[in-house]
């Protein structure tokens, strides 16, 4: 690779972690090419994607990046990093969980998720219970149906009057 093309690339990786608002760094060394190709086949089925990356071109890459901090995430670059983009911020961590079911890699390095950062493979079961965008808007939904819910069922039971509405709704809390 020739010294404009590291530059490019850096410029393109640079760009990549400005929009990336969710990527992973993994180790992936040492699996077998069947297991890296199972991986690869996981992360494109869940809208990931996985490649390797040198360390020291990250690194610049994001010494560019100047709206955001990557906090220690420097610090774990050493060794053999793969860096997974996704959209969905557990999506990673729940692929790399059942992956490790049947292998003992990918090993988390880290992840950048929504401006919050975290280190080390012990973060992975707090990273897997992150909850996606969607997911909290079916929550919110759900929460704010349930009273609308108790008015209605109390205007059906007792016959549509005042009174009847105030007794169910208050035996319902």
């Amino acid at each position: 690779m020739t010294k404009e093309q590291k530059a490019q690339y850096i410029d393109e990786l640079a760009a990549e972690l400005k929009e990336a608002g969710i990527f992973y760094l993994a180790d992936t060394a040492e699996l077998t090419v069947e297991a890296i190709n199972n991986l690869r086949r996981k992360c494109f089925q869940n809208n990931i994607e996985l490649r390797v990356i040198k360390n020291a071109l990250l690194e610049k890459a994001m010494d560019r990046v100047e709206d955001k901090d990557f906090g220690d995430l420097r610090a774990v670059l050493s060794g053999p990093t793969s860096i997974m983009f996704a959209e969905v911020g557990n999506a990673p961590a729940k692929v790399i969980k059942d992956f490790r079911k049947k292998n003992d890699k990918p090993i988390l390095k880290g992840a950048y998720v929504e401006e919050a950062v975290y280190i080390g493979d012990e973060q992975l079961d707090a990273l897997v219970s992150i909850k996606s965008k969607e997911e909290l808007i079916g929550d919110i939904i759900s929460l704010l149906q349930s009273p609308a819910k108790n008015v209605v069922s109390g205007l059906k039971g007792q016959g549509g009057k005042i009174a009847g509405i105030l007794k169910t709704l208050e035996e319902r809390a």
